[in-house]
């Protein structure tokens, strides 16, 4: 560990208590498909395109003018699933 790091930690700890610790919203990359946004309509291009997910991954595109990979599709899919599942 870089000692900076180190000393922003303890700084942030002195000051924040264990709290500053945490990771703060908005660090990360930001996800390409917005679960609020973007459900629905990948939704309807499924549905549409039942058993041909490349097709349903092109109608959505070409839907929303967003440009995602396949994995990303895929896990976005998996991650519906698994909140419909709860």
């Amino acid at each position: 560990m870089c000692h900076v790091s180190v000393n922003s930690w303890l700084h942030r700890y002195l000051n924040e208590g264990i709290t500053g610790l945490l990771t703060k919203e908005g660090r990360g990359r930001k996800p390409k498909i917005d679960k609020i946004t973007d459900k629905s309509s990948i939704l309807e291009a499924v549905k549409n395109n039942r058993q041909r997910l490349q097709t349903a991954k092109s109608e959505w595109e070409s839907e929303s003018s967003k440009s995602v990979s396949r994995d990303t599709f895929r896990r976005f899919l998996k991650a519906l699933a698994d909140d419909i599942k709860e």
